[in-house]
């Protein structure tokens, strides 16, 4: 089982569309059996009284265009046990690996390390902006598809995955 865990700043756009984006690569592929892929928040501000807020209407929206459904899926925040817990923590943006390392103590590119921003399975170093203040969430899904696409090739080349 891969387990694998995405991260932004508030867990209501970018870090959901990746984890159902995912979810939907690996089911149509047959291999959902072997992913364990969830989300989470490096912040607080969507968390009010330990209950998370839904994904934002537009990231909802623009999966849905996709065909891709995230019902039920609320903000929760990052612990540091999940560094132990996850095989991958992936990032959407710098702040947001800045703030997984401390976070979780650890940090990216260490020896053994999980910590990686999601882009450079593409082969770009660049972060995925945020859509809540950038309005393009398909522009946000372009890029998630297109990490995500090149992370499975990622696993695939490692030979982790039964394809």
């Amino acid at each position: 089982m891969i387990k694998i865990l995405f991260i932004c700043h508030g867990n209501i756009c970018r870090s959901p569309m990746a984890e159902f984006i995912l979810k939907d690569m690996v089911k149509k592929q047959g291999i959902s059996n072997q992913f364990e892929i969830a989300s989470a928040a490096t912040s607080t501000e969507e968390i009010w009284n330990g209950i998370g807020n839904p994904v934002y209407p537009p990231a909802r929206e623009e999966l849905a265009k996709h065909g891709i459904r995230c019902d039920g899926k609320r903000a929760v925040q990052l612990k540091k046990s999940d560094y132990d817990y996850y095989d991958y923590l992936i990032g959407m943006d710098t702040m947001n690996i800045r703030n997984i390392e401390r976070m979780t103590g650890h940090k990216c590119g260490e020896a053994g390390g999980k910590i990686a921003l999601l882009l450079e399975y593409a082969g770009r170093k660049d972060s995925i902006p945020d859509p809540w203040y950038t309005s393009r969430f398909d522009v946000t899904y372009r890029d998630v598809v297109e990490g995500c696409q090149a992370f499975l090739e990622y696993l695939q080349g490692k030979g982790g995955m039964d394809v």
